[in-house]
């Protein structure tokens, strides 16, 4: 199993002195470090407006990132695809691909923010149908041999071409795997998929049973093997009791501070039926405390008990666990410590 480095920029709490352009340097220069001390990949996390996280480009950060490395796998985590133009994102990231030698792992979702689709003006109550189009289309420019037309709901256009093709043949995308919905779409597709392991346990029951539903479900579609499953996880290593609070501390920060107030909620307001789990979501962070955290959204501990939980994430069918290191406002020499101390640590019980 193998292991990257994960942010999504979260920025967004009470009395922050981190600016968003610090923070966006510190991002930068974590992604530099992960592939010095080894780590296989950067998931770099799209939000917009200062919601939730600060990051509005993985696009232009990981092509600063290509040029800078030379290893290092490059991911958007992930591309809120219905805010862009497919033929425009397949364009840019088959370019990326092919400057940086086969370096990317592309992935999308729909997001959960209606104020992030407002502004551009994209239609969050068909978010649904609108990346499930959007996706056929990034799939189709990168795999149809010639010209090609596209008629849909949201999408129309005749005889295009894109050029480059990426440097991988062919460029499968993930799915980010919130939702049932996403998962079939992947697994219709077959498309990796990639989950967070909190959603997966109240979506299928655990994480396991999440990677088993798409193994079925792939198995069903087209009788073949699933492609690739991931999934991401907050990451804490601690020696002292004191150590592991503060872990827990951070990520109930991180909940509560930042991320609660980016979710539809059931205060009112109108929310699609494809974001009901999101509303169940909500209520259980607004009440978490960091007693009752537990593997199934975080890695706290000690060295041995963080590798005896990954072995059952390994044993899940994972081929790789992307690693939030930098939740909470973690301070930035923290985030390298924990990140050389993981590979040195945990990540060897894997080789």
């Amino acid at each position: 199993m193998q292991f990257g480095y994960f942010t999504l920029s979260d920025n967004r709490y009470p009395d922050n002195p981190r600016t968003a352009e610090q923070f966006l340097k510190d991002i930068y220069l974590e992604a530099l470090w992960a592939e010095k001390v080894g780590l296989n990949s950067a998931w770099i996390g799209e939000h917009h407006f200062n919601l939730l996280g600060v990051n509005a480009s993985p696009l232009a950060m990981l092509a600063q990132l290509a040029g800078a490395t030379t290893k290092l796998r490059l991911a958007p985590a992930v591309t809120l695809l219905p805010v862009h133009h497919p033929l425009h994102v397949a364009e840019e990231w088959a370019t990326l691909d092919l400057l940086s030698g086969g370096r990317v792992d592309f992935a999308a979702g729909r997001g959960y923010d209606i104020k992030e689709y407002e502004p551009f003006q994209a239609p969050f109550g068909d978010s649904a149908e609108l990346f499930a189009e959007g996706m056929e289309i990034v799939w189709r420019a990168w795999t149809e041999p010639g010209k090609w037309s596209h008629q849909g709901k949201f999408y129309q256009f005749k005889d295009v071409e894109v050029r480059p093709r990426p440097a991988q043949s062919p460029l499968r995308p993930y799915v980010a795997c919130f939702s049932r919905p996403s998962m079939e779409l992947a697994a219709k597709h077959d498309w990796n998929v990639i989950y967070a392991p909190f959603a997966a346990a109240m979506v299928y029951g655990s994480l396991a049973d999440a990677v088993r539903t798409y193994r079925e479900t792939c198995e069903s579609a087209h009788k073949r093997p699933m492609r690739r499953a991931m999934c991401s996880y907050f990451v804490h290593i601690a020696s002292t009791p004191a150590e592991e609070e503060y872990g827990r501390e951070a990520l109930v920060r991180y909940f509560q501070d930042a991320l609660v107030a980016a979710f539809p909620s059931a205060s009112g307001e109108k929310v699609p039926p494809t974001y009901k789990y999101f509303v169940e979501i909500v209520n259980i962070l607004r009440d978490m405390r960091p007693e009752k955290l537990t593997d199934k959204s975080i890695l706290c501990g000690s060295p041995q008990h963080i590798i005896d939980t990954l072995k059952r994430v390994e044993a899940a069918g994972i081929a790789e666990v992307i690693l939030y290191f930098n939740y909470g406002r973690k301070p930035h020499a923290m985030v390298k410590e924990q990140m050389e101390r993981f590979m040195r640590e945990v990540s060897p019980a894997f080789a």
